[in-house]
């Protein structure tokens, strides 16, 4: 099963055809991620590629895999930086402060023990310690999705299986998965780095999930520890708790976007025109508030008795 189905062409003529049909247009692959968009392509779509390919491993079975991003920002507004004088797109060249511009083939990587102290490490270095996981995930616990604490999901891939020869045994971890309501946790290298991972069962596939490990993860009660203890006034309290009520609802991702994207898009599209730009006078805010009174205001502003 790959990223794309092909379309099945239909096997059977229409009665009153003559001759062939002409033959479908293949679909256009998917635009690789740094090549060109025009700045009114949002839409999200999957890669044509996967991010890793390798084995899926529940104790001695197994089925090739691939994993794709779930989510994209290639529809993300960037921007290149240009020589205002010939508007040609300036070249970043690694550059030695002593002996100039350098060929990148040609530099090493090197770790700071000390202030320009560095250990060079080889290719070769790198590729002994590489791990089996480098090519796998491996299986090794199954628990609760509440048990896992919201500070440690990271991102979501889609798993698919590698090919036919592997769709049985992806299935039967499927539906497994699914049956006993846990998720799976794994080892995968990605990017260089070894991730711990969550399988959820999702419709008739599954989705991976990065999660931080314990040293990424800042507690939270140093975070918090600053924070006053003495709680606020109880009519306060039960105001906010009524505006909360009002604006209760289902979570309805495609209502939210992001204005500032969609303002960058606007901004495009009206230079291109040769538009001439009006800049918006600032607005003044007064950070002395009387929290009170802009509660109530916020309840009386969305129709309260």
């Amino acid at each position: 099963m790959g990223a794309k189905k092909k379309a099945r062409a239909s096997t059977k003529a229409p009665a009153r055809a003559k001759r062939k049909a002409p033959a479908r247009k293949a679909a256009p692959k998917a635009t690789a991620q740094g090549h060109h968009k025009p700045a009114n392509s949002n839409e999200p779509r999957l890669s044509g590629r996967p991010m890793w390919q390798g084995q899926l491993r529940l104790s001695l079975v197994s089925c090739p895999v691939a994993m794709f991003n779930a989510t994209s920002r290639s529809a993300d507004i960037s921007f290149h930086l240009l020589n205002p004088k010939t508007n040609n797109r300036i070249r970043m060249i690694p550059t030695d402060p002593d002996t100039g511009a350098v060929e990148r083939a040609d530099l090493v990587k090197g770790y700071e023990i000390s202030k320009n102290h560095y250990v060079i490490v080889t290719p070769e270095e790198l590729d002994a310690v590489k791990l089996e996981t480098t090519h796998a995930i491996e299986i090794e616990r199954f628990v609760d999705e509440k048990d896992i604490d919201r500070l440690y999901w990271n991102d979501p891939y889609y798993l698919l299986p590698g090919g036919k020869d592997g769709a049985e045994a992806y299935t039967v971890i499927r539906e497994a998965l699914a049956e006993t309501g846990r998720i799976a946790l794994g080892r995968v290298v990605m990017h260089t780095r070894e991730r711990l991972v969550a399988l959820e069962p999702r419709d008739k596939g599954i989705i991976v999930y990065t999660l931080r490990m314990g040293d990424e993860v800042i507690a939270p009660q140093d975070a918090f520890d600053d924070i006053p203890s003495a709680q606020p006034d109880k009519a306060m309290i039960e105001i906010a708790r009524k505006i909360i009520e009002q604006k209760e609802g289902a979570f309805e991702p495609n209502k939210f976007q992001d204005r500032y994207e969609t303002a960058l898009r606007d901004l495009i599209r009206r230079k291109e025109k040769g538009e001439k730009l009006v800049t918006a006078e600032p607005v003044e805010e007064d950070n002395v508030i009387d929290l009170m009174a802009a509660l109530k205001k916020s309840l009386k502003s969305k129709g309260a008795p």
